[in-house]
């Protein structure tokens, strides 16, 4: 062999290293903790949901998933955060229908593309959202409540977490759907609103099923009708909206991502351990116990989910004029 052609098979093997070592890096995932970053503080149905799946995944995989809550600005610090993050698969970024979802159309300058800067990997578990009412309030059922909205336009008060939350676009929602006018009443948090409900200060609010589930099981308030196209297994007996106003479906959803440049090993890695999980029937019966429905789906899957979840909320949040600051 000449000096020529063993500096061309040195330099071959050199510029070779880096591409096995990455390619190496991938095959060993994880070598060191892998972050879970929930744009959300600790207590609400993504993060108690996220941390039953990390725990599961610290089992399974060979370093721990740490859960770390970056909450601010309707979940925007956290998500951008996430988005900024090396796209190395030791940061899972917590998606939901409201940082992914509906964000991207009622926040300008939003710091992060929900579409450009993210890969997902699947929806882990998707929750309705009730009309719920005070007890006092006359309708019983979802005909009942459109029949007193055409009979008073506006005159209905109606609550929610805040400007722009998936309780405030589902009411918007299903006030286009129906042809009907209902007043919002914003409150900050579903929780300030919930207490006025209970009250009686206000007479109806949109609400997730896992937060007002534990009030109407105690009679305290009343549910008309739920959100999915489907009756909600925890309540079986509440009727769907769409069984009133067919095609209708508004649902509070929460998954993973990773950021843009994500190795695609590492992805499909990723959701086929969850998905696993999430079609196990222990860990599925007690995520339902949580207040949310298992949706596993592949990567293809769930970011076709989430594009047709921005182009409806584009929709809704135009048609009623909902922007944010920020």
């Amino acid at each position: 062999m000449t000096n020529r052609s063993s500096r061309r098979t040195l330099m071959g093997a050199a510029l070779a290293l880096p591409a096995l070592r990455a390619a190496n890096a991938q095959d060993n995932w994880p070598t060191r903790p892998v972050r879970f970053l929930i744009p959300f503080p600790p207590g609400q149905a993504t993060d108690t949901i996220l941390r039953v799946l990390a725990d599961e995944l610290s089992g399974k995989w060979p370093q721990r998933v740490v859960v770390e809550n970056r909450a601010g600005g309707a979940g925007v610090v956290g998500t951008e955060a996430g988005a900024r993050s090396a796209p190395d698969g030791y940061t899972i970024v917590a998606s939901t229908s409201g940082t992914n979802g509906i964000n991207p159309s009622v926040i300008p300058n939003l710091p992060y593309d929900a579409e450009r800067d993210f890969n997902y990997i699947t929806t882990v578990f998707t929750v309705p959202l009730m009309i719920v009412a005070h007890p006092s309030f006359a309708p019983k059922d979802v005909p009942a409540l459109l029949a007193a909205a055409k009979a008073d336009p506006g005159g209905i008060n109606y609550g929610s977490g805040g400007p722009g939350t998936s309780q405030h676009m589902s009411a918007e929602l299903f006030c286009s759907r129906a042809g009907v006018r209902l007043t919002h009443v914003p409150y900050r948090g579903s929780g300030p609103a919930m207490a006025d409900l209970i009250a009686g200060n206000i007479p109806m609010m949109f609400d997730s099923v896992a937060s007002a589930l534990p009030h109407v099981r105690s009679g305290r308030i009343k549910a008309l009708g739920v959100t999915s196209a489907a009756r909600a297994p925890q309540l079986p007996e509440v009727p769907a909206i769409a069984e009133t106003l067919p095609g209708y479906e508004a649902i509070g959803w929460a998954g993973l991502c990773v950021p843009a440049g994500t190795p695609e090993p590492i992805v499909v890695r990723i959701n086929a351990d969850v998905t696993a999980l999430l079609r196990d029937p222990a860990f599925a019966a007690r995520m339902l116990q949580l207040g949310g429905t298992p949706s596993p789906q592949t990567p293809a899957e769930a970011n076709a989910f989430v594009r047709s979840e921005i182009a409806k909320w584009r929709e809704v949040a135009r048609s009623a004029n909902v922007r944010l600051g920020g």
